[in-house]
């Protein structure tokens, strides 16, 4: 995809930006800015390249516990993944035996009845 410039307005001013990402994924990531920003910075007063910074750090600091859960639900899901394979398992070693059993009582009816004949 060819870059295109693209305006956003954040902090009450404009950046002009080109970028390969389509122009309405730009506006709404400038918005998640935007909203950062409005939440971190006192409102009327102009954005500073420190607010700016303050929001990076901000929103880095999100994707960083965003990435830390991630990696708490795939680990809970793993663990919860093997037991259940482990029950599985179980479930069919009991399954292999039993048949194993009525196949040995089949076997030893039949000896048993061919014994009497």
């Amino acid at each position: 995809m060819a870059s295109a410039a693209v305006e956003l307005r954040v902090g009450g001013q404009s950046y002009r930006v080109l970028s390969s990402a389509s122009p309405s994924e730009l506006q709404r990531l400038a918005a998640v800015v935007d909203e950062k920003l409005s939440q971190l910075a006192p409102p009327g007063r102009p954005v500073t390249p420190q607010a700016m910074l303050l929001v990076a750090i901000a929103l880095a600091h999100d994707v960083e516990q965003e990435r830390l859960r991630s990696e708490r639900i795939r680990a809970h899901s793993r663990g919860a993944l093997n037991e259940l394979v482990s029950e599985v398992e179980e479930t069919l070693r009991g399954a292999g035996d039993l048949l194993e059993a009525r196949a040995s009582q089949k076997t030893a009816a039949r000896t048993d009845v061919a014994g009497r004949g």
